[in-house]
């Protein structure tokens, strides 16, 4: 993936810190000296000082350049990783504190601000503790639907989508228990988020003709009825009236097949029934640039796909890929929506 060349006229990256006791500040500080020579300009929303003592303890080449303004991100940018001056708090890598999750929380909310303003093109999130959050105020399953009710939109009209090079998934349901999903499964929910999908492949991916497979939720996708009938009920109507549509909708697809090399090259997204269904292939196969993508809202988010980390902050041994990804893919969805969508 590549960018086109940085300008000081260019609108900023926003980048939400996460929780400064997780590996998030390293995972910044290396993915600017990674990308500092090719990327769309950035900045952190918050945590100058943070940053600047994880900079310093972890020997990452990465000047700190606090800024006032978004629109000074772009200059600064040549110089140094640029942070917004905003709410601080110690470094404390392994320690989670309820000062360094007040800190994540203002970092979230104001980054979110800047996109929603226009000051940002796109929003990225580092990672977040939600039982941190939860302590000081936050209210939300997670970001997703934080994201979704401040851009005025219902929670089921944000999806959830893992992309990495070669597999984009998509759980039909998400945090709750295994045993609830079979009564969750409807026709109305499999069309509503495979419409949202197509759009999204459409608007931010270059898809002009977006394929989406959906899996089965059982044993051999029911084997006839066999073991389960789910798929007679909701998930093969679905598919029809997706294809009505015109929306190139295939299924139901067993899990064990779905996710062959060459099954793979035959969708540009898997509507996976389960929260593990979608996530532990993508993980598996893609987990060093697996990007949660969050589809549908009127702004750009992105965010890698793992967590804080805890146990090995500040040890000097997380990668960055996976941040490094989800600035890249932002930068390219955005830069895909000011195009009008980008057709390959």
């Amino acid at each position: 993936m590549t960018f086109p060349p940085t300008t000081t006229h260019q609108k900023p990256l926003a980048i939400a810190l996460g929780d400064p006791a997780g590996i998030g500040p390293e995972i910044i500080l290396d993915s600017y000296r990674r990308l500092k020579d090719q990327s769309v300009p950035f900045f952190i929303m918050g945590g100058a000082q943070c940053l600047a003592t994880a900079e310093e303890q972890a020997e990452i080449a990465c000047p700190v350049v606090a800024i006032n303004d978004p629109s000074e991100a772009a200059d600064a940018f040549v110089d140094g990783l640029p942070v917004l001056k905003a709410l601080d708090a110690p470094y404390t890598p392994g320690a989670p504190s309820d000062e360094g999750a007040a800190l994540a929380l203002h970092s979230l909310a104001e980054a979110t601000r800047c996109v929603i303003e226009g000051k940002a093109t796109a929003l990225v999130t580092a990672p977040v503790s939600k039982a941190g959050l939860t302590r000081v105020g936050f209210e939300y399953p997670g970001q997703t639907e934080f994201l979704a009710q401040v851009c005025g939109m219902a929670p089921d009209d944000a999806v959830m989508m893992l992309a990495g090079p070669t597999l984009r998934t998509v759980p039909l349901t998400v945090h709750v228990a295994l045993s609830a999903v079979p009564a969750l499964i409807s026709i109305e929910l499999i069309t509503h988020k495979a419409r949202i999908v197509a759009a999204a492949l459409k608007r931010d991916f270059g898809c002009d003709r977006p394929r989406i497979a959906i899996a089965g939720l059982n044993p051999h996708s029911g084997e006839g009825g066999q073991f389960g009938n789910e798929e007679g009920r909701f998930i093969e109507p679905a598919i029809a009236t997706l294809r009505d549509e015109g929306i190139e909708a295939v299924g139901p697809v067993p899990g064990d097949a779905l996710f062959n090399p060459r099954m793979r090259k035959t969708y540009d997204a898997a509507l996976c029934m389960y929260h593990d269904q979608a996530l532990i292939p993508i993980k598996a196969i893609e987990f060093d640039e697996g990007v949660n993508v969050t589809l549908g809202l009127p702004i750009v988010r992105t965010s890698p796909d793992h967590g804080t980390a805890f146990d090995i902050a500040g040890s000097g041994v997380a990668d960055s890929s996976a941040m490094v990804a989800a600035i890249k893919m932002a930068a390219a969805c955005a830069s895909a929506r000011s195009d009008g969508g980008v057709h390959g």
